[in-house]
């Protein structure tokens, strides 16, 4: 999973998957979700990002941790 903030546009992109988005549904204002050819979720972008979120902090919370080879 990626975070990408693009400050010219104010809007953040949570990128879920490698996989190419084909469709796209605007859930809310502002916010839309995008999904790959099999229907899953591949993305989410939410415009005026700045104005919807606290984009100064980042809070993780019981993420998986990778197996140690």
């Amino acid at each position: 999973m990626k975070l990408n903030y693009f400050p010219d546009t104010d809007s953040l992109y949570i990128d879920l998957s490698q996989k190419p988005s084909i469709e796209s549904r605007e859930v809310s204002e502002g916010v839309v979700l995008d999904y790959d050819a099999e229907g899953n979720l591949a993305g989410i972008d939410i415009d005026h990002a700045s104005r919807k979120l606290d984009l100064r902090e980042l809070v993780t919370s019981q993420l998986p941790l990778a197996a140690k080879a």
